[in-house]
Order: C-alpha cells, then structure tokens, then sequence
C-alpha cells in the first residue's frame, strides 16, 4: 500500500514535479555519463557532440554495453530518490513496492511476457522465418545477463511506472492519458537503441500501456516488473534473439531470416507486426481482467439505512497473497 505523506512536498503540482525530474534527470546523466564514456570508452567528445544518439547506440551494440547499463540503473535510483525522499518527502516503498497482496500479479507478470514471446517465435517459426541452430549452455553468462535484465527492469519500472505514471496520475483527471504519456515517453526513452523503426517505436509505446495496466488500478509495480524482467530475459538470454537491438549471450541460437516486418530483424522481436497484434491483444484481455478484478463495487447503503447509522461497504480491496487467484 502507498504510504502516508507525513510532510507537505516540496513541490506541490505533480506537473511541476514531472517537468523537473526529467531536466534532472538528463542533467544527472550528463554529470556521470559524459565523464564515464569519456573516460572508460576513450570516445572523443566531438562524437558526442556531433551525434550523441549515433555514439550512444554504437556503445550499446558494442563492448560497452554494460556500462550503458550500469550508467542507466544509477541515474534512475538517484533521481528517483532525490525527488520522492527530497522533492517528495514521502517513502520508498510508496512507490510500489510492496509485495503483500499481489503476489498473483506478481506472478501473472512474471508468466506474461514468456507468453507472448513464445506465440511470437512459434508464429514465426511456423512461417519458416526462424530456425535455432544450435544450443550453447553457459551458466555463467545466463547469470550475468539476468543480473543485467534485473537492473534494466528495475530502474526503467521505477522511473516510468513508479515515478512518472504515479505523478501524472495525480496531475491528470483521466488515467488512460496518464498511461499514454508514460508510454510515450517509454518508447522516446529507447530512441538511441540500436536499429529502432517506426514500428518498433510503436510496439514500444504498446508495452509501455500493457507494463502500466495493473498500476492504474493497483500502484503496484511487481506487475510490471517482472513482466519487464520476463520478457527481456526470455527473449534475449534464453530464445537467442536481441532485445530492443541489443545482443546478449544466448542458451538458443536463434537466426531469423526473411520479411523483417515478420521477424523484427536486427531490433529483435518488438520490430515484428506479430508482436504488435500480440501485444494489443495482450493489452485488452489484461485490461479487462484487472477492471473485473477491481472495479466490483458493493451498491451503497439505501438512504434510510444511512440515517440510522448504517456503513456502505466499500470496493473491494485487492486480495491477499494467500487467497487470490491469479488473474
């Protein structure tokens, strides 16, 4: 559950608040990024200058992915944490982090996102655009690489789910245009990885509205977090392809061939208009799921049961771990 604000914010309009996260937030990433990439990748400044998202994508692709990444989840927590503990003056876990009562979400995401990476690939592979050459088992490298999706998922989840859909919730009367922003603002966030499309750009801001459904009507972010963390480590680590571009040490080999409006080509499968159908699929079928699971409201006490001291029973609260079922 959210918190209680024990002390009035900093700053009282979430607007506000929303406007100067992310200028701090790409200050922030300038202060430690810049400097890092310089100095660790010996790439001339002129390069940033003259393309930084060209630069930037190039170290993702190559060697230097890890600290892309690295770089990512310390910029996340350390914004997040000035403006919700400093700007905020409210509590860490209020962000959505509690995992008592939502362990069937929880679960939900985590089974979601393999899901439909599966009936993706098996589309494919049925449409003879996929073969998988070969199996490589290597403990070690499928550690790190969840270390690295564990990371991943949880500074993006903290940031655009946590941060940003929470306060735009606040700011904005109609929750669907809060999550369409977020979205938004998700895929705009991917921009500078490598070999991003129009259509991946929109499949994007289609994940970004299925991460966000369940937080709409519960705050809760492990919904969304370990669907992120599923999906990218079914999808890269495991079935061999690349995520969002990005290549990442592989139990399958996985060698897509033909039509990449199919097959999603060097992008991975979030360029497939497979994974578009997929995932509008996805979006309404769980959208209906949380808004039965929800939205049941017991009818208000008659007039006359008010008068005489009668309580209305309130909606329904989201169930506990131990005697929900999973949606």
């Amino acid at each position: 559950m959210p918190d209680p604000i024990t002390k009035s914010p900093m700053i009282a309009r979430p607007w506000l608040r929303i406007v100067l996260f992310g200028i701090a937030f790409c200050i922030i990433a300038l202060l430690l990024g810049v400097p890092a990439i310089l100095y660790l990748t010996g790439t001339p400044i002129a390069d940033l200058e003259h393309d930084a998202f060209g630069t930037l994508s190039k170290l993702m692709a190559g060697n230097y992915l890890w600290l892309m990444l690295l770089l990512e989840f310390i910029v996340s927590v350390l914004t997040v944490a000035i403006f919700r503990l400093v700007i905020e003056r409210r509590g860490w876990t209020g962000l959505g982090w509690d995992l008592d009562g939502f362990a069937s979400e929880a679960l939900t995401g985590l089974f979601l996102g393999p899901a439909i990476l599966g009936l993706a690939a098996s589309a494919i592979l049925l449409s003879g655009h996929l073969q998988w050459v070969d199996i490589v088992w290597q403990p070690t490298a499928l550690f790190i690489s969840l270390g690295w999706m564990i990371l991943i998922s949880f500074s993006e989840e903290l940031v655009f789910r946590g941060y940003l859909l929470g306060n735009l919730m606040e700011a904005l009367p109609n929750k669907w245009i809060a999550l369409a922003i977020s979205s938004f603002l998700f895929a705009l966030y991917h921009a500078v990885t490598p070999g991003i499309h129009t259509l991946a750009f929109a499949n994007l801001f289609l994940a970004g509205m299925l991460l966000g459904t369940n937080y709409l009507f519960t705050k809760n972010l492990w919904f969304s977090f370990l669907l992120h963390l599923g999906w990218n480590f079914f999808e890269g680590p495991i079935m061999g392809f690349k995520v969002s571009g990005t290549t990442f040490p592989s139990l399958l080999q996985a060698e897509p061939n033909g039509d990449l409006f199919i097959t999603g080509g060097d992008y991975g499968l979030e360029g497939s208009i497979l994974m578009t159908l997929l995932l509008l699929t996805a979006l309404f079928v769980m959208y209906w799921a949380w808004e039965r699971k929800y939205s049941r409201v017991t009818p208000p006490a008659s007039g006359v049961a008010a008068v005489s001291g009668a309580t209305s029973i309130p909606a329904v609260s989201p169930p506990s771990s131990s005697g929900s079922s999973k949606a």
